[in-house]
Formats: structure tokens, sequence, C-alpha cells
């Protein structure tokens, strides 16, 4: 694995900070009901993230994932701007306006979604891993989802085809507690998500998914595993939402001291922590990392708000591609 230095350090900082911030703007501009439809925000999971850029090669390694999308694909390498604009509907978005929250995609940076069906990007990952093994490339898939979409049926057929075709993808459930809204101990006999991939052989275990160096160190032993041709892994990251399911969710299924308690171990705070205990920055370098970051969420905001919303001519180049459709004018 790549050392993890104090560059490192600096970096997850500036960098989940900033996911953090980008997601609160989005929070505050859905209520000035600026940004429309669902909105599924990503606070308090942001290790996971960090943890798994920090073992990928962004060159070539591809990722993959369910409707809480926003900050993934900045993390690969897409311009934030563009995602906020995105959800803002706007034509100068990731994809012109016509995804929207749920559908963040970029081809360009390898990040394909963004999927508001529970579970239906589990076999699409393992598809795209499949084509890369096909074309003989030594690329590997990073395959994310919620707790909720491990109890779909298409879970256990794409872990029975992918250990079967010894695929080079890496199967992730962000277990942040709650699907939607029903706590992980209601909806299964077992809470110990990682347990199924032992019906499949399948290399499996619990990461503590609130610690990028956790996260890291076992996202990069999957991934070589991957590249070395020896098939899938299975990894479940516990970690927790600070917000709720969506921005329409009440959370009366939880306490707020048992959201004070997760908070007390936020990937920031101990990233932060150990910058501070090792002297990687003094104070008023992070007050400037901290004004930074603030003033890059201020110019994503700045550019939705000013971009143009799509013509409405797209809808139909992107429905019909037979040029005198009936019913066009």
């Amino acid at each position: 694995m790549k050392e993890i230095t104090k560059d490192t350090y600096i970096n997850w900082y500036r960098d989940m900070l900033f996911w953090r911030k980008f997601e609160d703007k989005l929070a505050a501009v859905y209520i000035q009901q600026k940004v429309r439809g669902f909105l599924h925000l990503y606070n308090g999971q942001e290790a996971v993230l960090a943890g798994s850029l920090h073992a990928m090669d962004l060159t070539k390694d591809k990722m993959i994932t369910a409707y809480r999308n926003h900050v993934q694909p900045i993390g690969m390498g897409e311009d934030p701007k563009r995602v906020m604009a995105e959800l803002y509907g706007k034509a100068t978005g990731t994809s012109q306006g016509l995804g929207g929250s749920m559908h963040i995609f970029s081809k360009e940076y390898r990040f394909y979604g963004g999927h508001g069906i529970v579970g239906g990007q589990i076999p699409l990952g393992a598809g795209i891993a499949f084509g890369d093994k096909y074309k003989g490339s030594d690329a590997v898939t990073l395959c994310y989802f919620g707790d909720g979409a491990a109890r779909q049926g298409s879970l256990h057929e794409t872990f029975n085809m992918a250990m079967n075709w010894k695929l080079p993808v890496v199967f992730i459930v962000e277990n942040n507690g709650y699907a939607m809204g029903t706590s992980v101990e209601r909806t299964a006999n077992h809470t110990d998500i990682w347990k199924l991939g032992l019906g499949y052989e399948m290399p499996c275990g619990p990461v503590d998914g609130m610690n990028p160096i956790k996260v890291a160190e076992a996202v990069d032993e999957a991934i070589q595993r991957a590249r070395r041709g020896d098939g899938p892994t299975f990894l479940e990251m516990k970690t927790y939402r600070y917000r709720g399911h969506s921005m329409s969710d009440a959370q009366h299924y939880r306490t707020k001291e048992e959201v004070e308690e997760y908070k007390k171990i936020d990937p920031i705070t101990q990233v932060l922590d150990i910058i501070k205990k090792n002297k990687y920055a003094t104070d008023e370098e992070i007050k400037a990392i901290d004004k930074e970051v603030k003033q890059l969420v201020d110019e994503c905001e700045k550019f939705a708000d000013e971009s143009p919303y799509p013509d409405l001519s797209i809808l139909h180049d992107v429905v019909y591609e037979q040029e005198d459709y009936p019913f066009i004018k």
C-alpha cells in the first residue's frame, strides 16, 4: 500500500472537510428549493471514501455506488462545480442536469453512478469488472451499496457469478446502521453483514469505516487480490450517517444522544487530532485549509446558481435516435 504520510493526513482532512461542507451547502440550498427531488447526504461516512481513494489507482480503477453519491466523483477527480450544477439541474452539470442528485455520473473519471434502484448497482459493478477482465485490463472496480441493499436477491446472484469467474471487483457495504429508517437488527437474523461472503467462499470481513487508515489497509489488500486475478472481496464498512436517510427523514427511529455518541468518533476529527498530535500543521495552516474549503464551496454554489438550465430540446435528443420520429415538433 502507498505510504500514509504527513501529506496524506493533511489531504484527508482537506478532502473530508470539503465533502462535509459541500453536503452541508446542499442541505441549505435544498431548503431554498434550488435542489429538487430526493437528497441523500454522506455526512459521517467520509472515511470510507478517503481510505478507498488512497488504495486505488485513479488512472484506471473504477467506482460505482448507490444514490448517496455526490462526493465520490469529486474524490475521483470530477470538478465539484459540475457536480453541484448537476444537483441544481443545470446544463453545466455532469449529465447536463438530467441526472440530478441520485444519478451523478462521470465516464471521464471512471465513476459509473449514482443508482436510484436499491442494489441495482451490484450486478452492474460486477459487469464493469467482467469487461476489464475480458479486455485483459488489470483495473479493479469498487462497488458500494448500503446495508439495505445487502438484502436484495441480486447481491447473491452477483456474488455467485463474481466468485465463479474470479472477477476483479471489491464489494463494499457501507453499513451505517439503518436501511432508510430500519435498523440492521430488524432486517435480518444476523447483524454481521460481511458473513454473507462466507457462503460463496469469498474473502470477507468487517472494517472500521470511521477510520480512513483501517479502510485504506483493507481496500488495498482487496484491490491487490483482485489485480492478481484472485477474484472479489466483500468488506463491511461499519460507519454512521449524521443526517437522515434523506432530507425528508424525521429520524424518529434513533435518538439525538445516539448521534452525538457517534460524533465523538467523527472521521474528520480523528484525522485532525493526528495532525495536531504529530504537529503536521500549525493552527494557522489548519485555519487556511478551513478558509480554502469554504471558498471552494461558495464557488460551487455561485457556479450552479449562475449556470443556465438545459434547453427543452435536449429531452428529445437523449431519448429519440430517429430524427423524424412522429409527434415531435
